[in-house]
């Protein structure tokens, strides 16, 4: 180590508490990089076990593959396991109870598959031969069909076919059924006989909404044949970007049908992985942006540490020069501090941030568990990419903090150090302030201002320090609020449990629904179709594009909009019109007929491979909406009274859900619904009851068991419940976020504004001895506070807009919505702003009002 690197150690060593300062900055900063970095991986850890405990764990399908293309999949150098199955079809269930579920499904596995699938065996052991099944639970305690161990079960297996005869339904296709009776078919291909050897909890993957129970059978693999074909379901040795690319290139050279190649999209969006060019595009810009956020917050961090030190030291650095040190001695000198206070911040700041993670997950995980009833634990992931990009930033930041301060060092002339004059150069003109100041605010303001002046340099960093806080606040809650946003429109918004229909308005058996035991909401809705046809200069902006583009054409200078009329029970029209803003008493008079248009639609754009949320329709309060109703039967129109829009609103009631471009949802009042239904002979009105219950399956069996025709059952709370999981986890990562960003705002802000009250106390002492009492000597404190939060606010606010429109049109590549500034965060970060500033520079200066004036006097640097 030469002298002036000995001499730096021993700087650092004697002003301990600068150093401190410094290393606890790097430290803090270091740790939200770990942090940011370790919380990203470990959401993406939880989402990835979650979904392969929900539905196993596979990435790439080829379906009804021949031994020969089976036999090259295997071989792949990708491919670590393969899992066959095969869907057999479906079979009538004898003595079956519920009119809803006739049929049982039959699913084969070989013994990977059965490893591989969340199948939770309650009873027996699983198959091991090609004549052997394990059954649903559920065929006994829903279909009240008993069978035992060791029974032989005769099964003739088939498609559905539907009721136009033109369509094979699935398992996620509702039963065809109406008033009791079946209208699909079951076309029978094979008879299988098979011996129970066990008993199965319901398999995850089976809809509750679907009409079969699933029956799992072992997969034969030496009965494979050019005929008899297979899914073959493949696991990678390692998931990489050239998944997509490198299954396809499989297919091509096997025969293989690109068509028949699915994807584990569910998973493989959880390792970063996806074949949409908009979604990548959007994933790319926004990881840039957002990584180029905290690495400028990072560094304004650092580097006011850094810069501060240097001005701390610049009487030192001077003297080293007058004894023959050079610029690059003292450059490197810098440099130095710099590694040395890096070896230290480093590590610990690592610890720092995944201790903190730990910490917050413990507390989490218990209330996400607890809130959704999901299996997986966050836990704190920490891989060696992590690591490595926690230190690579920290690293980066740090050379890029010490640079600016390492050059100014070497430029620091023996005389200008020793006289300390180069952080403060006085000119009549440099410090002159309006007399408007003075003549508003007093002379505390006007020396205020002159205090900010006269130091330029320490002013514009403690600004710069500000402004980097106001940018990342805002920009990362713009940022979660977009993922939020876009979550939110990719999900299909589910509210309820179940769907009921009714054939038939019975009041009588929606009381009996509606009271069940576990049933803790419900929205009875009444439903009619119609028409309208809208001015072109009302109809939604993408429906005057495809106008324009000779895509579709008005009629009369009027757009044929699809009407859905929703009539809400009178609890429920009262909720929502408080929802909405308006008077239910309105909404209730069937001499005046008017309703509330839900005037914001959200939906999957196929062509543009993105969600949209748009306007379905621009209209006014007051205006009306013409409805036209075609009789189905007749095909014969009927104009009913226009509709006033008496209230517009992007909330939709429970169990309505959002149409596409070209559509609009009316809500209305039954005593509405019914004046404008009074003048057809038969209106084609559908009944639905929407559910949230605590038990859905329970109270679906409850519902099967009632055996009253005409009702259909739509039981989708798997759905809801993971859509709600993934907006929790969201909420938690984009939140945690935000929670981190604050808090290294906060610190960044009061360790400029600190330091720099604490290298004025020279400053402060030639006041206090020129008679500035105590009363003046705080306003004079205060108004510079307003003067830095005013001048960090018009600088902070344009760039956090620029900012947050690039994430906005980041996010654009796979949505599309109107771009909005957080309102509420803006608000935020204005009072927080003047709350932080005035705390730090209290905080701060009520340490050096207790110094002593003529030790404040003999302070050398300023």
């Amino acid at each position: 180590m030469n002298i002036v690197n000995k001499l730096t150690v021993r700087h650092l060593k004697q002003n301990k508490k600068r150093t401190l300062v410094t290393i606890i900055g790097v430290i803090i900063s270091v740790a939200m990089v770990t942090a940011v970095a370790t919380l990203g991986f470990s959401f993406m850890d939880l989402m990835q076990r979650q979904t392969i405990a929900s539905d196993g764990e596979w990435h790439v399908q080829y379906k009804n593959v021949n031994p020969d293309q089976l036999q090259a999949i295997t071989a792949d150098e990708e491919t670590e396991k393969v899992i066959l199955s095969r869907d057999n079809g479906y079979a009538f269930l004898e003595g079956s109870e519920n009119d809803y579920k006739p049929y049982v499904f039959v699913k084969e596995y070989n013994d990977d598959g059965f490893k591989q699938f969340p199948i939770e065996l309650s009873q027996g052991r699983l198959p091991e031969a090609p004549n052997e099944v394990v059954l649903s639970e559920e065929i006994a305690l829903n279909a009240k069909v008993e069978y035992k161990m060791g029974d032989s079960l005769q099964l003739e297996v088939g498609n559905r076919i539907s009721p136009s005869g033109d369509k094979i339904l699935t398992q996620n296709d509702l039963l065809q059924i109406e008033n009791g009776e079946l209208l699909e078919s079951l076309s029978v291909e094979q008879t299988k006989n098979y011996t129970i050897v066990g008993f199965i909890k319901r398999p995850t993957w089976e809809p509750a909404w679907s009409p079969a129970y699933t029956i799992l059978a072992y997969l034969d693999e030496h009965a494979i044949s050019e005929k008899n074909t297979v899914n073959a379901t493949v696991v990678q040795k390692k998931v990489k970007r050239s998944l997509y690319e490198h299954a396809e290139n499989v297919a091509k050279k096997n025969n293989i049908p690109l068509k028949s190649i699915s994807y584990n999209n569910d998973l493989l969006h959880y390792y970063g992985l996806t074949n949409n060019n908009g979604l990548k595009n959007t994933l790319l810009s926004l990881s840039v942006i957002i990584m180029a956020v905290i690495i400028i917050g990072s560094v304004s961090l650092i580097y006011n540490a850094f810069a501060i030190s240097v001005s701390e030291r610049s009487r030192h650095l001077g003297m080293l020069s007058s004894v023959g040190a050079t610029k690059r001695q003292k450059r490197n000198s810098v440099f130095f501090e710099g590694v040395i206070i890096g070896l230290i911040s480093i590590p610990i700041g690592i610890v720092s941030g995944l201790a903190g993670i730990g910490i917050t997950f413990m507390f989490i995980n218990s209330i996400i568990q607890g809130a959704l009833g999901v299996t997986e634990k966050l836990m704190v992931t920490v891989t060696p990419v992590s690591i490595l990009i926690a230190c690579g930033v920290s690293i980066i930041t740090i050379f890029i903090s010490t640079f600016v301060p390492a050059v100014k060092a070497s430029k620091i002339s023996a005389i200008d150090a020793i006289r300390q004059t180069a952080d403060v150069k006085l000119t009549g003109k440099s410090v002159k302030t309006s007399k408007l100041i003075r003549w508003l605010f007093g002379i505390e303001a006007e020396i205020g201002l002159k205090n900010l002046k006269r130091n330029k340099r320490r002013y514009r960093a403690t600004i710069f320090s500000l402004v980097i806080s106001i940018v990342l606040f805002l920009s990362v809650s713009y940022f979660t609020a977009s993922l939020k946003k876009s979550l939110e429109l990719s999900q299909s918004g589910v509210e309820f449990d179940i769907q009921v229909s009714i054939d038939d308005e019975k009041d009588d058996l929606i009381e009996k629904i509606t009271t069940l035991g576990d049933v803790n909401e419900f929205n009875v809705i009444k439903e009619l179709n119609a028409t309208s046809m809208i001015k072109e200069s009302a109809i939604a902006n993408e429906l005057k594009e495809m106008v324009k583009a000779g895509e579709t054409s008005l009629e009369n200078g009027q757009y044929p909009y699809y009407i859905r009329l929703h009539a809400l029970s009178e609890d429920a029209i009262k909720s929502y019109a408080k929802i909405a803003g308006t008077d239910v008493k309105k909404l209730n008079n069937p001499e005046h007929i008017a309703g509330i248009i839900v005037d914001t639609i959200t939906y999957e754009d196929m062509n543009a491979g993105k969600f949209v949320e748009t306007k379905a329709i621009h209209t006014k309060i007051g205006e009306k909406i013409n409805i036209l109703y075609a009789d189905w039967e007749t095909g014969e129109q009927t104009k009913l009274e226009n509709i006033e829009v008496e209230a517009t609103t992007d909330q939709y009631p429970m169990g309505v859900q959002s149409g596409g471009v070209g559509g609009l949802d009316i809500i209305v009042s039954e005593q509405v619904m019914k004046k404008l239904t009074d003048q057809l002979p038969n209106p084609e009105i559908a009944t639905s009851i929407y559910l949230k219950s605590s038990d859905p399956m329970k109270t679906q069996q409850e519902m099967e068991e009632m055996k009253e025709n005409g009702l259909s059952f739509y039981n989708i709370f798997q759905q809801r419940q993971q859509e709600e999981q993934m907006i929790m986890l969201m909420s938690v990562f984009t939140y945690g976020f935000i929670v981190l960003i604050t808090a290294i705002s906060i610190a960044n802000i009061f360790n400029t504004i600190s330091t720099s009250i604490a290298l004025r106390k020279r400053e402060f002492a030639m006041l206090k001895s020129v008679g500035m009492t105590p009363k003046s000597f705080n306003k004079m404190i205060n108004y510079e506070s307003i003067f830095y939060g005013v001048n960090s606010l018009l600088f902070g606010l344009p760039i956090s807009i620029i900012v947050m429109y690039l994430i906005y049109k980041g996010t654009m590549n796979s949505f599309s919505y109107a771009f909005s500034l957080p309102w509420l965060s803006v608000l935020y970060c204005l009072v927080a702003v003047f709350v932080i500033v005035l705390s730090a520079m209290l905080y701060s200066s009520s340490k050096v009002k207790k110094e002593n004036i003529i030790d404040g006097l003999k302070q050398e640097s300023i």
